[in-house]
Formats: C-alpha cells, structure tokens, sequence
C-alpha cells in the first residue's frame, strides 16, 4: 500500500505580468511587434517538491506572497500548474479562502448538497451527514438564507462543517479558521486531534506559529516560491523567525541548500516589527535610540516561545548629565491591560549617574510566562531631580510580542502546575 498522501514534485506556477492592461489585450490579438516585451514572468511557484505521508499533519508557512495558498489551490485543483506533478492518494476535502467553493446565491442547505456533489457523494449521503454539518457549524435558521448574506464568521463556520463532515482522507486549510471566534477555533482544533488520531492526513496554511509548533508533524517554509526549509516544528519556526527580521540570507541557489544565516549590522531595531503610530513623549535629557527582543537563541525577534528564557535590551544616549536613572518595560495585552513588567529600581539594580554624551544598554532577561497571544511592548527612561519624578523619555505599544504557546492555561499566565492523580 502507498503511505504517501499527497506527492508534489518540482511544481512551479507562473503568471505573465503586464506593463499596462492594454498589453495583454495587445499580445493576446497578436497586435504586437516582432520581439516586443510587453510582460515579465514572475514565479509564484519554482520547482517545490512536497511529499506528504498518510496520516500525517503538516504545516505550509511564509510571508505574504510566498506561494502557500498557491500550492494549496494546485493540489485541490482550483489552479493548474505551469511545471510539475501532483499526485493525491485519497478523497480530499478542502477548506480555502472564504467563498471557494460556494455559490453565494444559493443557501447553506443547497451549498451543503452542492459542495457534497462535487467531491462525490450522493443525495442520500449527503443528507445522512446533515445533521452532523449543522450541528457543527451552530447557525442556526441562516442555514436557509443564501450565504451572500452570511458575516465571515458564519460562512467560515458553515465551509468548516462541511469540510470535515464528508469523511475526507485528506483535509486541507488555508487560513481560513483566522475568522471564526476563539471558541468555533477550539472546536474546529479539537476536531483536528480526533482526525489525527484516526490517522487522517493533514496539511494547512497558516499565520499562527502556535497552531502550527502543537499540530504539526512537520513544516514546510515556503519564501518566494521556493521551498526553503523543511523539516520539526520548532526548527522551522526559529528560521521563519530570522526570515521575518531580515536575518537570513534569503537569496536560494536551489530548494535542496540552505543558506549560512546571515546577521546584520544595523540597528537592532531594524530586525523588528515596529509600531509606526508609536506614542512618546518626554524631556529628551535621555533618549531611547535603539531597543531589542531576542529568544532564547539571541535572535532578535518578535516571537518568543512560551517558557523559554528571552531578553529586552535597551539602549539609552544621555543628552544631559542625568543622576540616578530608572530604566523599564511594560507589557500589554492588545486591549491595553498591563499585565506585567518591571524597571531597574524595583529588581533593585542601582544605575550610577550618567554624563552627557554618555550611551548605556540595560538588559531584562526573564521567562515567557505569558499564555500564547499577542502583545504590546512599552519601554521608559525616567528619575528623579532634585527630589521631583522626571519622564526623560517613553514610547507606548513600541513594538509587538507574540507569544508561541503548545498549551495554554486559563488566564494570562501559565501558574506552571504540576498534577498527579492517586
């Protein structure tokens, strides 16, 4: 018996792009002069080769535009290859982008049988299986209503009922779960589990670094079209991580060779994703000019894995003789809850005073306590003079945390508990 699920070799996908639209028309006419160049190619894909075995759940990630929901409409067979070969061993069912695979005149009942007919299933099998789909998908009388009319969180909870309900060999998910609530992601991750312990192929697109370290057997990393890396979770995810900071040398010979990392000399802040809307404010007889997040591996990087150790790093030139100096961070949750941080007076680390011209780095270095999610960084220079409190220098929301969790506990800290049963 073949073990492998779905098999992609040395796909690429091409598109030819157009200086003006009226080219396009032109070249289509033959109305073009001999050798004229009106368009480019540009490669959405080049030559990925993917090999996904039977029962397991692999993770596809990137930045934007790097050819994830391309190889994923290739496999499903929305789009056509330019190059390649796909070969699938098993029913797939499919959960792309909001509206693939929906005709939005029709309701959720006619789109349920409509979905259902074009992966093979009859009337009588598809309406065996409808009390399953809409008791998942929890819609209630809008399942009667055509889907034009649908909030994205309906449809993507319809599209997931049906998607899984049909008893696919293979599923696959291109982001869509980003726009249902936390409580349909939950059910839809739970489902997950039971499909891998029933030993049903996976594979999905997703932003979420969390969902991806907890599901995954393995990741794929896709940079512009081209397979970069592949291999364990946690692996991947460190060198997405350099990607997304510009701390890896991105330019590939070819899929089978990985470049030497490549770390830069500018500004640390550079290699992180900064608030352009920064709020600060202060006297300036101290400025923060430079400030960093690095992991547990001294990457500087806005993601941080749940329970490793990691640094903030703050780097503060004195415009002024200032005495006594309290350096400190905040963390927020992106409603705006402080939820912890500390400054040098109160982990009583006494700063000496600081001259004019005089540039100092104080570093917090401590675990990530905090549950998977997203957060806002704050950082501060402030003291005293002459007995009165003094704001040298603060910026609000600097920059992003995101926390990559396996597991999560109730609340905003993990309290670490340890359980035995007797």
């Amino acid at each position: 018996m073949n073990d492998t699920a779905i098999k992609v070799e040395n796909l690429s996908k091409v598109y030819r792009l157009y200086n003006k639209p009226i080219d396009r028309l032109r070249e289509s006419l033959g109305l073009t002069k001999k050798n004229a160049n009106l368009s480019r190619e540009f490669y959405a894909l080049k030559e990925v080769t993917i090999d996904v075995k039977r029962g397991e759940t692999v993770g596809i990630i990137g930045t934007n535009g790097s050819g994830k929901s391309t190889i994923l409409k290739i496999i499903t067979g929305v789009l056509d290859a330019t190059e390649g070969v796909v070969t699938i061993n098993g029913r797939i069912s499919a959960l792309l982008e909001l509206g693939a695979g929906f005709n939005m005149e029709y309701t959720g009942i006619e789109n349920i049988y409509l979905n259902g007919t074009m992966i093979g299933f009859s009337d009588e099998e598809i309406s065996a299986k409808l009390n399953d789909i809409l008791e998942f998908a929890d819609i209630g009388d809008f399942v009667y209503q055509p889907v034009k009319t649908y909030s994205s969180g309906m449809f993507v909870r319809l599209a997931f009922a049906v998607a899984i309900n049909i008893e696919p060999e293979i599923l696959i998910v291109d982001e869509a779960l980003s726009v249902g609530d936390v409580f349909f992601q939950a059910k839809c991750y739970r489902k997950f589990e039971e499909f891998k312990q029933m030993g049903k192929t996976i594979l999905f697109v997703s932003h979420d670094l969390s969902s991806v370290s907890k599901y995954c057997d393995r990741v794929v990393l896709l940079n512009k079209g081209r397979k970069l890396a592949e291999g364990k979770p946690k692996e991947i995810v460190d060198i997405y991580k350099k990607l997304l900071v510009n701390q890896l040398n991105t330019e590939i010979q070819n899929t089978a060779q990985e470049e030497p990392l490549q770390f830069s000399d500018q500004m640390w802040k550079q290699n992180l994703q900064v608030n352009p809307e920064v709020l600060e404010y202060g006297e300036k007889e101290a400025e923060i000019i430079d400030f960093a997040i690095m992991d547990s591996n001294g990457v500087i990087s806005n993601t941080i894995e749940k329970g490793t150790m990691f640094q903030i790093k703050i780097k503060v030139f004195f415009h002024q003789n200032v005495q006594d100096p309290i350096f400190a961070y905040t963390i927020k949750n992106i409603l705006g809850t402080e939820l912890t941080g500390t400054n040098t007076m109160y982990e009583k680390e006494n700063i000496p005073p600081q001259e004019k011209g005089m540039v100092r780095i104080v570093t917090f270095e401590q675990e990530m306590n905090l549950q998977g999610g997203e957060y806002l960084l704050s950082l501060g220079c402030t003291g005293y003079k002459d007995a009165e409190f003094k704001v040298y220098h603060r910026l609000y929301d600097l920059c992003n945390i995101v926390v990559i969790s396996d597991k999560n506990t109730v609340g905003f800290f993990d309290m670490k508990s340890k359980v035995t049963c007797e």
